[in-house]
């Protein structure tokens, strides 16, 4: 099962190459901190500033060959954590067709914040994250992101480790991080598919 969630925030871990991007499940009672490279990061950021840049950058350039081919993509799934690493699939239907595409988190939510569709989390990865008791405050996501610049991904999936999820035992699984093309994200260095 999905749950639907959202872009909390980008937070830059300046001076280091790296962002983490914070999602909120929409019921906002899970955190889910996911590391990623700088250039994902910049891409998911300025979109989201609204920034727009004469000639397309690669994920702008990736949504407009996807509009050419009469593709769309109807959503993103956080879908699966393991060995320290996000996976995502990118949900794409061409012709009445619908096609799962595995892609990093990063290069996912970068594609979802340009054509506003839907991100979801999958239960399995919502359990392995920090449950909040009620609804998230602000000042609770604040200290999250604080709390973030201060950790490396392999502390912060050690800490889950040591703090069992609730709904099903920890496995010790961990942290997205992927690559970008240029160099080693996060995510691929410590959470795998994407994270990084």
């Amino acid at each position: 099962m999905i749950k639907e969630a959202k872009i909390s925030s980008v937070v830059s871990l300046f001076p280091l190459p790296q962002y983490v991007v914070v999602l909120e499940d929409i019921e906002k009672t899970r955190l889910v901190p996911i590391w990623i490279g700088v250039n994902e990061g910049n891409a998911i950021a300025l979109e989201m500033q609204g920034e727009k840049f004469p000639r397309p950058l690669t994920h702008d350039l990736m949504v407009n060959i996807l509009k050419e081919l009469g593709a769309e993509i109807e959503k993103i799934v956080i879908s699966d954590l393991k060995e320290n690493s996000y996976y995502a699939l990118i949900m794409l239907k061409v012709g009445g067709k619908t096609f799962e595409i595995d892609a990093r988190p990063s290069d996912s939510l970068a594609l979802a914040v340009r054509v506003q569709c839907p991100i979801y989390i999958d239960e399995k990865v919502l359990s392995k994250c920090p449950q909040i008791e009620g609804p998230i405050t602000e000042d609770e996501i604040e200290r999250f992101k604080e709390d973030l610049k201060k950790m490396s991904p392999e502390e912060f999936f050690k800490s889950l480790e040591e703090s069992p999820a609730v709904d099903e035992p920890q496995t010790g699984e961990g942290s997205d991080e992927e690559n970008s093309e240029d160099e080693p994200d996060e995510e691929d260095e410590d959470d795998g598919e994407e994270g990084k």
